[in-house]
């Protein structure tokens, strides 16, 4: 059984039984039957099922967004953004994948050799709480219009938001079994990848599960994505704009309650400018409304679980006794519900737990950096490469600075963010392979030369 449960109230919000081996077997052959007639139809009739699905994640986002937020504690007006951006990638691959999956010929002659993109087949996808659509749907989008199908295994405390996905695509005219959610538990996914009709795995998750998946699909051969944890760096500058990046941080560190493997967490600023920073830093964290996640006025909601918060809970303890000192917030909330006080810990450096592990909620850390060259040097001393942020009014100097900058994407003057456009994912133990934009949608297809020789009579 897999039990829905309300993180601000901790009340029960329904039960739903595991599936057993009958109904697996049954959503990989109809999962494998639905995605080889999909395959087959025209890339531009593929088309009109994502506009149909972005059609219905608006009509429903109410409804989905309080679900979210019921489910994992998000606040209610961030999880309607959340059904908006899912919205808003199935409008843009319905434009674009034509075009990002159109035949390549290495010459001008239509009959001459050159490159297709084909489906891989049914694609298992391993999908985490944190951002319960949107998580899915960045994957699903470009998946679908490749011509894929779609085995969905999601976070076991979001059951609700997993059966509100399935359900919509096929409202919007999926054939039965393209995309099939399956109430499993975490140890029955390697059966699942073994399986012949699985064809590629992708997953969203912690580093120590994306290692698991990784040894099972490549014990099975099978192509992967891996999405992982991540402890961005936020750079800030002597010359940087403080305000506006100390207003840009609270946001970058805060959104969703910061549960995010892209959320920025080690703020590394120069010396010069630093108590400035962590001042203005500390007034706009004292600003968060915090309280119940569906009022729309909230900020800070719960944290997802009560082992989230109690983890996070110790690695904050065991930093601060490690020299990193407490600025503001570093304790639980009294009350019920999960939440976290907004923390922000100073005086972090390269030893401290706050710098080396990812803390996966409600707490930014500031380490002090001497100069720029001793920024990027902290930036890239992490196990982890998925975003980074430069805050400076030197341009050039930040596009230098970037190339050097170990990471999967580098924001200058700005707050790392997946867009639709642009390729996602990371490096070192944040992960391989990309979701989103064109290298995304190739991610999950078989890159085929045709070489065409000349024709005899």
């Amino acid at each position: 059984m897999i039990r829905s449960m309300n993180p601000a109230t901790g009340t029960v919000i329904a039960e739903y039984a595991l599936h057993g081996p009958e109904e697996i077997e049954a959503a990989l052959a109809g999962a494998a039957a639905a995605q080889a007639d999909w395959a087959r139809v025209p890339i531009g009739d593929r088309m009109a099922l994502l506009r149909a699905v972005a059609a219905e994640l608006r009509a429903g986002r109410d409804r989905f967004a309080r679900l979210i937020t019921e489910e994992m504690g998000k606040p209610v007006a961030e999880a309607a953004g959340e059904i908006e951006k899912c919205a808003v990638t199935c409008d843009f691959y319905a434009e674009a994948a034509p075009r990002f999956l159109a035949d390549e010929s290495i010459g001008s002659n239509a009959t001459e050799s050159g490159v297709v993109f084909d489906p891989l087949g049914v694609v298992l996808a391993v999908m985490p709480w944190n951002y319960p659509f949107w998580q899915v749907f960045r994957f699903a989008a470009p998946a679908l219009a490749a011509g894929n199908g779609i085995i969905l295994k999601h976070a076991s405390n979001v059951p609700g938001c997993a059966a509100e996905i399935e359900a919509l695509v096929a409202r919007a005219g999926a054939r039965a079994g393209l995309l099939r959610n399956l109430y499993i538990r975490g140890g029955d996914v390697g059966a699942l990848i073994a399986d012949d009709r699985i064809a590629a795995v992708t997953l969203t998750g912690s580093t120590e599960v994306g290692a698991i998946v990784a040894s099972q699909a490549g014990a099975a051969l099978k192509k992967q994505v891996l999405e992982l944890g991540g402890s961005d760096a936020f750079i800030v500058l002597a010359d940087a704009d403080l305000e506006a990046a100390a207003e840009t941080a609270v946001r970058a560190r805060f959104i969703n309650v910061g549960q995010s493997c892209v959320n920025a967490k080690r703020f590394i600023v120069e010396e010069s400018v630093a108590d400035r920073f962590a001042a203005l830093f500390r007034e706009g964290i004292a600003a968060l409304r915090i309280g119940d996640p569906m009022d729309p006025d909230t900020q800070i909601g719960p944290m997802a679980r009560a082992n989230l918060r109690d983890d996070l809970h110790d690695q904050v303890r065991r930093s601060i006794e490690g020299g990193a000192r407490a600025v503001t917030g570093a304790a639980p909330l009294e009350g019920p519900g999960c939440y976290y006080a907004p923390t922000l810990l100073d005086g972090v450096e390269p030893g401290h737990v706050a710098f080396r592990e990812e803390l996966f909620g409600p707490v930014a850390s500031i380490i002090r950096a001497r100069d720029a060259e001793h920024a990027v040097a902290l930036a890239n001393d992490s196990d982890f490469g998925l975003g980074c942020a430069i805050w400076t009014a030197d341009i050039g100097r930040a596009r230098a600075l970037a190339r050097r900058i170990e990471a999967g994407a580098v924001f200058i003057n700005g707050m790392v963010a997946s867009d639709p456009r642009l390729p996602f994912g990371g490096i070192k133990k944040s992960g391989y392979g990309r979701e989103l934009g064109s290298y995304g949608i190739r991610e999950f297809t078989n890159i085929k030369t045709i070489w065409i020789g000349p024709a005899r009579a």
